[in-house]
């Protein structure tokens, strides 16, 4: 197979009900656009039938498919980073197993970067399965306005989209576009955090290293969110809320901003 144009990185965590959808739409993506892919999942412990879904899977000619398992929650940075200092294609893809891609959106997004390279990080539009726009880009978290989204994101989002192409303070993990320069110069997701905010954290380093990270509202893809770290029902937390308190702090700390993240945009 020729080098591959498009690397996937992907991280599973009892992602049964989501794995086969996310990696049938790689495969049929390839078939179309007709260019060599690699995909990397890192399984972080599943105890479903993730595993066994992906070893069933048969794969395009032009993808070449690697699973690394984990036999314990490793978090999203460790898990990720792992397949990061593998890839080799020309153009990253961090992907969550409940998103699937889709080739208008691949291809202008690859198209995006090769004609802006002041832009270290592009993204599409996510919807959710029923096709409502999801908040997946946004201000900076400052400790009020972190409040507000994760007590009102589903109000927020009913609010009218912007649809016009637009640089953003950050974009959720859940499809990345990114070239490979910058894993050399912005570096790996940072392991001190081990849940979240690691796409923040990363944002915030993309813009320091002097890139901006771009949104591209007419090229959408679903994004069928677990959103394991909200709780449901009369719960307020769970591990992976606390996990994300933790993780903020560290960000707020580590950057220095608790109220505005104004000094990062350039």
């Amino acid at each position: 197979m020729e080098p591959a144009v498009y690397s996937f990185v992907i991280l599973t965590f009892n992602s049964a009900r989501y794995i086969q959808q996310c990696l049938d739409s790689i495969n049929q993506t390839a078939d179309v656009l007709k260019e060599p892919m690699e995909v990397f999942v890192v399984d972080n412990g599943s105890v479903d039938a993730t595993r066994e879904i992906m070893q069933k899977i048969g794969f395009s000619q032009y993808v070449s498919f690697k699973s690394i398992l984990f036999e314990e929650n490793t978090g999203t940075t460790f898990s990720r980073n792992t397949a990061l200092k593998q890839v080799s294609g020309e153009f990253i893809i961090v992907l969550d197993s409940d998103a699937y891609v889709n080739p208008l959106a691949l291809n202008a997004l690859k198209a995006y970067l090769e004609a802006n390279k002041d832009c270290g990080l592009v993204v599409p539009r996510l919807t959710y399965l029923d096709g409502r726009h999801q908040l997946s880009v946004d201000q900076f978290p400052t400790l009020l306005h972190k409040i507000k989204r994760y007590f009102f994101l589903k109000k927020i989002e009913q609010q009218a989209p912007i649809n016009k192409i637009r640089t953003v303070n950050y974009a959720i993990s859940a499809f990345w576009m990114l070239p490979k320069k910058m894993l050399t110069e912005v570096g790996l997701l940072d392991e001190a955090i081990f849940y979240s905010p690691e796409d923040v954290d990363y944002c915030i380093r993309v813009w320091k290293a002097g890139y901006n990270i771009s949104y591209l509202p007419e090229f959408s893809v679903v994004h069928d969110a677990q959103e394991i770290s909200r709780p449901k029902g009369l719960k307020i937390l769970n591990l992976f809320s606390l996990s994300h308190i933790k993780g903020l702090l560290y960000l707020y700390t580590k950057h220095r901003f608790i109220f505005s993240g104004k000094k990062f945009i350039h």
